[in-house]
């Protein structure tokens, strides 16, 4: 497991494959958590680069900490890693074969960041359903998707308007 830190104007350099999928997320992070100012991705980095650059680039002036997983064996150790660390929230790649959504990985690491009172987003339902705060993208349709319970959970506010799963 590596912890790689980005700082999001770095990443604006390189035009992502993905630019679009994060675009949505970055601008409804910003007005509903305007204190936030870092976000995690734990993902497996090198299968996952166009999703990490994507995210950065809808990030600007967000640090964004990247913790490298290579298989879901690794997830505990990416857990202790954001304990020590404590981002404003983690977002998960939807497409990671690790940690993506619907995984059983991504489900651990939802339920932990919960427990430490770190809210988790994503771009799909499926994160929604899985126990994120919140989800806009693509998948979604451009909707803003939320799960009550979880927010209540992390102690994070829900946008006005979100439709609740």
């Amino acid at each position: 497991m590596k912890l790689v830190t980005f700082l999001s104007v770095a990443a604006l350099v390189a035009l992502p494959l993905r630019a679009g999928d994060y675009d949505a997320l970055g601008k409804t992070l910003k007005r509903a958590w305007p204190r936030c100012s870092t976000v995690a991705v734990v993902c497996d980095a090198a299968s996952s680069r166009g999703a990490v650059d994507a995210l950065a680039a809808s990030l600007p002036g967000l640090k964004l900490m990247v913790v490298d997983v290579r298989g879901p064996q690794e997830v505990g150790r990416a857990v202790a890693t954001l304990n020590q660390h404590r981002p404003d929230a983690v977002v998960l790649v939807a497409g990671d074969h690790v940690v993506g959504d619907g995984s059983s990985a991504a489900s651990f690491l939802i339920q932990r960041m919960a427990a430490i009172k770190v809210p988790t987003v994503g771009i799909t339902p499926e994160a929604v359903k899985q126990g994120a705060v919140l989800a806009v993208g693509p998948g979604t349709g451009g909707k803003v998707m939320a799960n009550a319970r979880a927010a209540t959970v992390t102690g994070a506010s829900l946008p006005t308007g979100a439709v609740q799963i």
